[in-house]
């Protein structure tokens, strides 16, 4: 797996990068007569070719024209729009309010039958109650220093999506690190009732919920970034200042191979409730 979710986009930019690069190659053009049969200054070819700047659908289509290569170039400007896709700053995507960031991810929600959610730090959104998820994003809208705060929206929002863990068809594999359960995002109450959401959760039809016990032994994986898998076309990786949505097969097998393990680590059933209830005692 890669260090980070943005390494992996970076490396998904240097596939493009290299690939053109070799097309510059194999039809024996320096970088100066590229630019040239482009009609651009050369530095933007060298730019382009070690990953600096991202080309456009455009100067993919000069490119390919000026290698001969025309048969690529749809190829090309597809993987292109998918590196540069793939960084999603918080900040763009959270500029018009929390509350539709939610309903976003909703229509994401809509249209996916097999859910895969990892956390190693909050309850996943899928199980959250209104109380901890309006901590959670009241949280999130202090740190971004947001102008407004529809946190209380958001979260009602949060909840209404989270329907669809009711929908017959649809599967929901959840697993979470047991630091989760003593991670106290919420006052006392709020994550009481959070808390006593879980001990029923796993009695819904549709959901499995496994709980990886902090004194785990000999750990197959070690705690890792939270992550979504949808139907298998698409993981999302939460990091503090982006989400990074990863659609390449290699890179979302890779993702799957770590969910595997981790899985098998987790207790399920009466094991997960005593984990559990474990983290209710301690909050009194």
């Amino acid at each position: 797996m890669p260090v980070s979710p943005s390494s992996s986009a970076q490396a998904a930019r240097e596939v493009v990068a290299g690939r053109l690069r070799d097309l510059r190659k194999e039809a024996g053009l320096t970088i100066t007569e590229l630019a040239n049969r482009c009609g651009w200054h050369h530095s933007k070819t060298s730019r382009i070719e070690n990953a600096i700047t991202g080309p456009t659908a455009n100067d993919i289509r000069q490119w390919c024209t000026a290698t001969g290569a025309q048969s690529q170039v749809q190829d090309i400007i597809v993987q292109s729009v998918n590196a540069e896709s793939m960084y999603r700053e918080w900040s763009q995507q959270i500029r018009r309010g929390l509350t539709e960031l939610q309903e976003n991810t909703g229509k994401l929600f809509r249209t996916t039958n097999h859910f895969r959610v990892y956390s190693s730090t909050l309850v996943p959104g899928l199980l959250q109650t209104e109380g901890y998820a309006t901590s959670v994003l009241r949280t999130a809208a202090r740190f971004r220093e947001l102008p407004f705060d529809d946190s209380t929206e958001a979260a009602r929002a949060r909840v209404d999506r989270s329907r669809v863990i009711h929908d017959p068809g649809r599967r929901f594999a959840l697993l979470i690190e047991e630091s989760v359960l003593h991670c106290q995002i919420a006052d006392i109450d709020a994550m009481a009732a959070q808390l006593g959401y879980l001990l029923t959760a796993g009695a819904i039809p549709t959901v499995s919920l496994g709980i990886i016990p902090a004194a785990a032994r000999l750990r197959s994986q070690w705690p890792r970034e939270t992550f979504h898998v949808y139907d298998d076309k698409l993981v999302s990786v939460e990091m503090v200042s982006a989400r990074v949505r990863i659609n390449q097969p290699s890179e979302i097998a890779l993702y799957l191979k770590v969910f595997e393990q981790l899985r098998g680590m987790a207790v399920y059933g009466a094991e997960a409730r005593a984990l559990i209830l474990k983290a209710i005692e301690a909050l009194h």
